[in-house]
Protein backbone atom coordinates (compact mmCIF):
# COMPACT_ATOMS: atom_id res chain seq x y z
CA UNK A 1 0.00 0.00 0.00
CA UNK A 2 1.41 3.65 -0.91
CA UNK A 3 0.82 6.19 1.56
CA UNK A 4 -0.91 9.33 0.24
CA UNK A 5 1.00 12.86 -0.19
CA UNK A 6 -0.85 15.47 1.12
CA UNK A 7 -0.33 19.23 0.35
CA UNK A 8 -1.34 22.83 2.41
CA UNK A 9 -1.37 25.71 0.93
CA UNK A 10 -2.65 29.30 2.73
CA UNK A 11 -4.81 27.65 5.14
CA UNK A 12 -6.51 29.58 6.93
CA UNK A 13 -9.95 29.04 9.17
CA UNK A 14 -11.85 32.01 11.07
CA UNK A 15 -14.50 30.79 13.13
CA UNK A 16 -18.12 33.11 13.35
CA UNK A 17 -16.99 34.58 16.59
CA UNK A 18 -14.12 36.02 15.17
CA UNK A 19 -11.50 33.57 16.04
CA UNK A 20 -8.73 32.73 13.32
CA UNK A 21 -7.62 29.39 14.38
CA UNK A 22 -5.66 28.93 11.46
CA UNK A 23 -3.74 31.47 9.79
CA UNK A 24 -1.60 31.22 6.46
CA UNK A 25 -0.63 27.91 7.25
CA UNK A 26 1.03 26.16 4.49
CA UNK A 27 3.34 22.95 4.25
CA UNK A 28 3.37 19.21 2.48
CA UNK A 29 3.67 15.94 3.66
CA UNK A 30 5.57 12.74 1.51
CA UNK A 31 3.67 9.48 1.11
CA UNK A 32 4.67 7.39 4.00
CA UNK A 33 5.97 10.53 6.57
CA UNK A 34 4.81 10.48 10.01
CA UNK A 35 4.48 13.75 10.40
CA UNK A 36 3.75 15.06 14.31
CA UNK A 37 1.74 18.02 14.83
CA UNK A 38 2.51 20.01 17.88
CA UNK A 39 1.42 23.04 19.75
CA UNK A 40 -0.09 24.26 22.85
CA UNK A 41 -4.07 23.56 23.64
CA UNK A 42 -5.74 25.99 21.07
CA UNK A 43 -3.06 26.57 18.75
CA UNK A 44 -4.83 25.40 16.23
CA UNK A 45 -3.46 21.58 15.51
CA UNK A 46 -7.30 19.75 15.83
CA UNK A 47 -8.89 22.44 13.30
CA UNK A 48 -6.23 21.53 11.27
CA UNK A 49 -6.41 17.95 10.87
CA UNK A 50 -10.30 18.60 10.70
CA UNK A 51 -9.66 20.91 7.38
CA UNK A 52 -7.42 18.28 6.03
CA UNK A 53 -10.71 15.76 5.28
CA UNK A 54 -12.99 18.98 5.71
CA UNK A 55 -14.89 17.57 8.88
CA UNK A 56 -14.29 21.70 9.18
CA UNK A 57 -14.34 23.64 5.84
CA UNK A 58 -11.62 26.18 5.65
CA UNK A 59 -12.16 29.46 5.46
CA UNK A 60 -9.65 30.21 2.32
CA UNK A 61 -6.33 28.19 1.10
CA UNK A 62 -6.30 25.04 -0.27
CA UNK A 63 -5.73 21.08 0.83
CA UNK A 64 -4.62 18.71 -1.84
CA UNK A 65 -4.54 14.82 -1.28
CA UNK A 66 -2.57 13.22 -3.90
CA UNK A 67 -2.96 16.17 -6.13
CA UNK A 68 -7.01 16.20 -5.74
CA UNK A 69 -8.47 19.17 -4.37
CA UNK A 70 -9.89 17.99 -0.92
CA UNK A 71 -11.43 22.06 -0.91
CA UNK A 72 -13.22 21.82 -4.30
CA UNK A 73 -15.25 18.33 -3.87
CA UNK A 74 -18.88 17.84 -4.03
CA UNK A 75 -20.11 15.85 -1.80
CA UNK A 76 -20.23 12.03 -3.43
CA UNK A 77 -17.13 12.61 -4.36
CA UNK A 78 -15.70 13.98 -0.94
CA UNK A 79 -17.32 10.98 0.53
CA UNK A 80 -14.95 8.75 -1.46
CA UNK A 81 -11.91 10.23 -1.06
CA UNK A 82 -12.69 10.16 2.55
CA UNK A 83 -12.68 5.83 2.11
CA UNK A 84 -8.98 6.58 1.99
CA UNK A 85 -8.61 8.17 5.35
CA UNK A 86 -9.14 7.02 8.95
CA UNK A 87 -9.61 9.09 11.59
CA UNK A 88 -8.28 8.53 14.90
CA UNK A 89 -10.05 10.62 17.79
CA UNK A 90 -9.42 12.00 21.25
CA UNK A 91 -12.17 10.80 22.76
CA UNK A 92 -12.29 7.51 20.97
CA UNK A 93 -15.70 8.66 19.36
CA UNK A 94 -17.57 5.37 20.00
CA UNK A 95 -21.30 4.07 19.78
CA UNK A 96 -20.59 3.24 23.53
CA UNK A 97 -23.54 0.87 23.90
CA UNK A 98 -23.06 -1.39 20.77
CA UNK A 99 -20.17 -3.92 20.71
CA UNK A 100 -16.44 -3.33 19.70
CA UNK A 101 -17.19 -5.50 16.69
CA UNK A 102 -19.93 -3.64 15.55
CA UNK A 103 -17.99 0.00 16.25
CA UNK A 104 -15.17 -1.62 13.90
CA UNK A 105 -17.37 -2.91 11.20
CA UNK A 106 -19.08 1.09 11.19
CA UNK A 107 -15.52 2.03 9.56
CA UNK A 108 -16.58 -0.13 6.35
CA UNK A 109 -19.68 1.66 5.82
CA UNK A 110 -18.33 3.71 3.14
CA UNK A 111 -17.59 0.59 0.74
CA UNK A 112 -21.18 -0.75 1.63
CA UNK A 113 -24.16 -0.02 -0.78
CA UNK A 114 -26.76 2.14 0.96
CA UNK A 115 -29.21 -0.83 2.25
CA UNK A 116 -26.98 -2.60 3.99
CA UNK A 117 -25.40 0.60 5.73
CA UNK A 118 -28.82 1.18 6.57
CA UNK A 119 -29.20 -1.31 8.40
CA UNK A 120 -26.08 -2.22 9.57
CA UNK A 121 -26.18 -6.02 7.40
CA UNK A 122 -22.30 -6.39 7.28
CA UNK A 123 -21.67 -9.50 5.17
CA UNK A 124 -19.52 -12.39 6.31
CA UNK A 125 -16.27 -11.16 4.67
CA UNK A 126 -16.39 -7.88 6.30
CA UNK A 127 -16.90 -9.21 9.68
CA UNK A 128 -14.08 -11.68 9.35
CA UNK A 129 -11.69 -7.92 8.67
CA UNK A 130 -13.20 -6.52 11.33
CA UNK A 131 -12.14 -9.70 14.13
CA UNK A 132 -8.34 -9.68 11.62
CA UNK A 133 -8.22 -5.63 12.61
CA UNK A 134 -9.00 -6.44 16.49
CA UNK A 135 -6.36 -9.37 16.82
CA UNK A 136 -3.86 -6.97 15.04
CA UNK A 137 -4.38 -4.58 17.85
CA UNK A 138 -4.44 -6.95 20.45
CA UNK A 139 -8.00 -7.38 21.55
CA UNK A 140 -9.95 -9.91 19.50
CA UNK A 141 -10.94 -11.54 22.76
CA UNK A 142 -13.12 -8.48 23.09
CA UNK A 143 -14.81 -8.52 19.94
CA UNK A 144 -18.71 -9.40 21.95
CA UNK A 145 -17.80 -7.11 24.72
CA UNK A 146 -19.81 -3.64 25.13
CA UNK A 147 -17.53 -0.47 24.15
CA UNK A 148 -18.57 1.22 27.32
CA UNK A 149 -17.02 -1.72 29.87
CA UNK A 150 -13.26 -1.18 27.93
CA UNK A 151 -10.35 1.00 29.09
CA UNK A 152 -9.55 3.78 27.55
CA UNK A 153 -6.43 2.12 26.25
CA UNK A 154 -8.62 -0.36 24.75
CA UNK A 155 -11.04 2.17 23.33
CA UNK A 156 -8.80 4.15 21.50
CA UNK A 157 -7.73 0.42 20.14
CA UNK A 158 -11.08 -0.10 18.67
CA UNK A 159 -10.40 3.15 17.13
CA UNK A 160 -7.60 2.19 15.64
CA UNK A 161 -9.03 -1.06 14.13
CA UNK A 162 -12.17 1.11 12.76
CA UNK A 163 -9.72 3.38 10.77
CA UNK A 164 -8.07 0.28 9.60
CA UNK A 165 -11.25 -1.23 8.03
CA UNK A 166 -11.43 1.85 5.36
CA UNK A 167 -7.99 0.46 4.09
CA UNK A 168 -6.59 4.11 4.29
CA UNK A 169 -3.85 5.30 2.60
CA UNK A 170 -4.03 8.53 5.26
CA UNK A 171 -4.33 8.38 8.85
CA UNK A 172 -5.03 11.85 10.74
CA UNK A 173 -4.57 10.64 14.46
CA UNK A 174 -6.03 14.24 16.72
CA UNK A 175 -4.35 14.07 20.27
CA UNK A 176 -4.91 10.04 20.06
CA UNK A 177 -3.02 9.57 23.77
CA UNK A 178 -4.27 13.01 25.52
CA UNK A 179 -6.36 11.06 28.13
CA UNK A 180 -4.23 8.01 28.33
CA UNK A 181 -1.52 7.35 31.34
CA UNK A 182 2.42 7.00 29.65
CA UNK A 183 2.42 3.63 29.60
CA UNK A 184 -0.72 3.20 27.37
CA UNK A 185 0.77 6.50 24.87
CA UNK A 186 3.34 4.60 24.27
CA UNK A 187 1.71 1.05 23.07
CA UNK A 188 -0.99 3.17 21.21
CA UNK A 189 1.38 4.98 19.16
CA UNK A 190 3.55 2.01 18.76
CA UNK A 191 0.47 0.09 16.83
CA UNK A 192 0.05 3.76 14.39
CA UNK A 193 4.08 3.57 14.10
CA UNK A 194 4.10 -0.13 12.99
CA UNK A 195 0.88 0.78 10.23
CA UNK A 196 3.63 3.98 9.05
CA UNK A 197 6.34 1.27 8.62
CA UNK A 198 4.97 -1.73 7.32
CA UNK A 199 2.45 -0.62 5.00
CA UNK A 200 3.49 2.81 4.49
CA UNK A 201 0.84 4.54 5.57
CA UNK A 202 0.86 8.29 5.93
CA UNK A 203 -0.04 9.61 9.65
CA UNK A 204 -0.55 13.35 10.46
CA UNK A 205 -0.50 13.11 14.17
CA UNK A 206 -1.32 15.91 16.95
CA UNK A 207 0.51 15.57 19.86
CA UNK A 208 0.96 17.54 23.00
CA UNK A 209 3.93 16.20 24.08
CA UNK A 210 7.50 16.85 22.64
CA UNK A 211 9.08 13.85 23.91
CA UNK A 212 6.39 11.43 22.55
CA UNK A 213 7.11 13.70 18.69
CA UNK A 214 10.83 13.22 19.08
CA UNK A 215 10.27 9.48 19.69
CA UNK A 216 7.83 8.68 17.20
CA UNK A 217 7.84 11.64 13.73
CA UNK A 218 9.72 11.43 11.11
CA UNK A 219 9.17 15.36 10.84
CA UNK A 220 7.58 17.45 13.16
CA UNK A 221 5.65 20.98 12.13
CA UNK A 222 4.46 23.38 15.03
CA UNK A 223 1.65 25.92 15.75
CA UNK A 224 0.98 28.92 17.72
CA UNK A 225 -1.97 30.94 17.79
CA UNK A 226 -2.96 29.37 14.29
CA UNK A 227 0.49 30.14 12.57
CA UNK A 228 2.92 27.87 11.33
CA UNK A 229 6.19 28.40 13.22
CA UNK A 230 8.64 25.50 13.20
CA UNK A 231 9.00 22.80 10.52
CA UNK A 232 11.83 20.30 10.43
CA UNK A 233 13.53 17.56 11.87
CA UNK A 234 12.44 16.11 15.70
CA UNK A 235 15.66 16.45 17.17
CA UNK A 236 16.50 20.10 15.47
CA UNK A 237 13.62 21.56 18.29
CA UNK A 238 16.19 22.72 20.99
CA UNK A 239 15.30 24.42 24.21
CA UNK A 240 15.44 28.23 22.30
CA UNK A 241 13.19 26.64 19.72
CA UNK A 242 10.94 24.86 22.69
CA UNK A 243 10.24 28.68 24.53
CA UNK A 244 9.49 29.94 21.22
CA UNK A 245 6.46 27.53 20.59
CA UNK A 246 5.54 26.64 23.90
CA UNK A 247 6.46 29.94 25.45
CA UNK A 248 9.19 31.37 27.92
CA UNK A 249 7.54 29.92 30.96
CA UNK A 250 6.97 26.32 29.71
CA UNK A 251 8.98 23.97 31.55
CA UNK A 252 9.73 20.70 28.75
CA UNK A 253 7.99 17.29 30.73
CA UNK A 254 9.17 13.75 29.23
CA UNK A 255 7.07 10.37 29.13
CA UNK A 256 9.07 7.60 30.14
Amino acid sequence: MKGAAVRVEHLVKVFPDGTRALDDVSFAVRPGEFLIVIGLSGSGKSTLLRCINRLIEPTSGKVYIDDVDVTALPPDALRRLRRQIGMIFQQFNLVKRSSVLTNVLAGRLGYLPPSQALLNYFPRDEVARALANLERVGIAEKARTRADQLSGGQQQRVGIARALMQEPRLILADEPVASLDPATSHSILKYVEELNRTEGITVICSLHFLSLARRYGTRVIALKQGRLVFEGLPHEIDERRFREIYGEEAVEVEIA
